[in-house]
């Protein structure tokens, strides 16, 4: 008899699943809101909608040499995290008191929307460079894991 995938496994490999629809030249994210074992919205980092993506134009950031984790304002594309809370608020979805599951640990602006949004538990795969995003969600008593990427 095969054993069952465990719950933050199986979450984990959907937001890597949902990473995949990314238009992001630089790095591919994903994540999805869970409460309860059900999956409340996903999201993924793109431009947004009605408007051309990296994909179709360039990376803006590439052109202006913007290194990794600096001036977020300076770029056509949205956090997956973002799109979670967007696609919640726009379907009428509270995500307090949710699980987040993101295949990169969350920006400082993605945390601190977050933490605004009642998330009890950020879980990611992969680290970011970015300390006071660290900071803050351990200020704000947001428990927070990392989860293997490693399926196999």
């Amino acid at each position: 008899m095969s054993k069952r995938l465990p719950w933050p496994e199986y979450f984990m490999r959907i937001a890597f699943l949902v990473a995949e629809r990314s238009t992001c030249l630089r790095r591919k994210v994903g994540a999805i809101a869970v409460k309860d074992k059900r999956i409340l919205a996903t999201g993924y980092n793109g431009a947004p909608a009605n408007t051309a993506h990296c994909l179709d134009q360039g990376c803006m950031r590439e052109k202006l040499g913007i290194p990794s984790g600096q001036r977020h304002e300076l770029c056509r594309g949205l956090h997956a995290e973002q799109n979670v809370i967007i696609q919640c608020a726009v379907h009428g979805i509270s995500i307090q008191d949710a699980d987040i599951y993101c295949t990169t640990q969350p920006c400082l602006i993605c945390s601190k929307m977050l933490i605004n949004c009642g998330i009890k538990n950020i879980y990611f795969a992969e680290g970011y460079p970015d300390e006071l995003s660290q900071a803050m969600i351990e200020e704000a008593g947001v428990h927070v894991e990392v989860l293997s990427a490693d399926f196999d």
